[in-house]
């Protein structure tokens, strides 16, 4: 059985109408200084049975901070990661402004074999970026939900084929 996980994409466009997406660095050292394919989006793992747009709020708030904006979601889909992991995603567009992530923390022996615990923040920064960017900065299994979005726009007419 895969494991599941629901998260949030948000997108705002551009006065130029330019897509930009809001994603969220993954905390801790293994992500510590790593740039490229280490975002991802607020998202976090249910139990089959519950609902995957609850999970996804959820999530969103305990990683960001803040409760996820009062929207239109749309369901983007399902993408299967490289782990094997199902991610729901629903969409919505938004201008959130988030004045600082404030993200739930978890505990992890640092440096590894040292016996010393500490606790590090699930997500340690978040922003808006466009679409060429997030493709560079996104774990690869999550490129797939931006060109989910893409398509969306230009189903609805909002983005240059």
């Amino acid at each position: 059985m895969a494991v599941l996980s629901a998260g949030i994409l948000l997108y705002r466009l551009t006065d130029a109408a330019e897509p930009e997406v809001w994603i969220a660095h993954m905390g801790g050292p293994f992500w510590a200084r790593k740039d490229a394919a280490s975002w991802s989006i607020p998202k976090g793992e249910y139990p089959l049975g519950a609902d995957p747009f609850d999970a996804a709020r959820r999530e969103f708030e305990e990683e960001i901070g803040v409760p996820a904006p009062e929207a239109d979601y749309v369901l983007l889909g399902e993408f299967r990661q490289p782990s094997g992991k199902v991610v729901t995603v629903f969409a919505a567009e938004v201008d959130l402004v988030v004045h600082q992530v404030v993200s739930n923390t978890f505990e992890l022996e640092w440096p590894k074999g040292s016996g010393r615990f500490r606790e590090f923040p699930e997500v340690d920064d978040a922003r808006w970026v466009g679409l060429a960017e997030a493709r560079a900065k996104l774990v690869r299994g999550q490129v797939p939900v931006l060109e989910a979005l893409a398509e969306l726009l230009r189903a609805e007419g909002r983005l240059a084929r």
